[in-house]
């Protein structure tokens, strides 16, 4: 559905994407991380038809980006990180201006202008200027104008920017039934949500794919160690080095702000609760949680982004 095959992007000299490659299949929501600079919007503006590639292809629906960029633009709706609108309108008023734009047929724009309306919850305000609107309205009418003709591939740069928690909650909401009928590439900083809403991840960093997979299949390649959290209640005073002397336990920290709370780093290869719940209970104390932790998104994200360069990356 979304290919791309080595694309490179020179600035001038400066290479802003080197090679970048890879597929997001139909029906599919992958998040594209990475820091400032590392290449996503170049990415994102060569997938929704902005500008050309230096060397590469991308392709929407077997399209080429840039040969049939106008069939591509017919099949993509895009959300940008500033959405461009037009103030002085109302939110309906911009809605039928941007059908009209993006080939909605005349008898067709007013069924459609209501049907986004009520995907993005934009009934109370549909007659209000765009102008004077909050922000989070604003996003909404972005998103609106991304879903008008139903493109099959939806391409959303920072979608919940600038929405209150409520409003956040009903967007995630709102993507994850839109996958059933799109296909959807989503850019965000905001990594717990990506790991909510995303099936599979895109990694880029310094201009490069550097990790494409689901987070349960990279914390499974990332994590050296198993990591057990447990909270106890009684006499904890003696517990971290008595955790410490079961085999197969690496090291044993206590939470900052609670000395109850140990995080337990162990083997991958040998599963020790069931050691380290006898361990609680013999010692006196209650045992009242146990768990297994596993890396976060973010410790993948900060993990991968943060390496050291391989030697043959190193500039000479």
């Amino acid at each position: 559905m979304i290919e791309a095959e080595g694309l490179t992007k020179f600035y001038g000299p400066l290479p802003a994407i080197r090679d970048v490659t890879f597929r997001v299949e139909r029906g599919e929501v992958v998040g594209f991380l990475g820091p400032n600079g590392a290449g996503k919007s170049t990415t994102i503006r060569i997938l929704t038809c902005y500008m050309p590639p230096t060397t590469g292809v991308a392709r929407i629906e077997g399209l080429d980006c840039f040969e049939q960029s106008l069939a591509v633009r017919g099949r993509v709706g895009y959300l940008p990180e500033n959405v461009p609108l037009y103030g002085e309108l109302t939110v309906k008023g911009f809605l039928r201006f941007a059908a009209g734009a993006k080939g909605v047929e005349g008898k067709r724009v007013e069924s459609e202008v209501r049907r986004v309306v009520g995907i993005c919850g934009l009934e109370s305000i549909a007659h209000r200027i765009i102008g004077h609107l909050s922000k989070g309205f604003r996003q909404r009418v972005g998103l609106a104008q991304a879903l008008l003709n139903n493109p099959s591939v939806l391409v959303l740069d920072e979608p919940t920017i600038g929405l209150d928690p409520t409003q956040i909650i009903e967007i995630r909401r709102l993507i994850q039934e839109l996958r059933e009928e799109h296909t959807i590439l989503l850019s965000s900083h905001i990594l717990p949500e990506v790991a909510q809403i995303c099936q599979r991840v895109l990694i880029i960093n310094k201009g490069q794919i550097i990790a494409t997979d689901t987070p349960a299949n990279l914390t499974s390649q990332l994590q050296k160690s198993a990591q057990i959290q447990i909270q106890v209640r009684g006499q904890a005073e003696e517990l971290a080095s008595a955790l410490e002397s079961l085999s197969g336990v690496h090291k044993v920290s206590s939470a900052e702000t609670d000395n109850k709370r140990f995080f337990v780093e162990t083997d991958r290869s040998r599963d020790l609760r069931p050691e380290i719940a006898r361990l609680v209970v013999d010692k006196g104390m209650d045992l009242l949680e146990l768990k297994l932790v596993d890396l976060s998104l973010e410790d993948i994200f900060m993990q991968l982004v943060t390496e050291e360069p391989s030697q043959e990356d190193t500039p000479s």
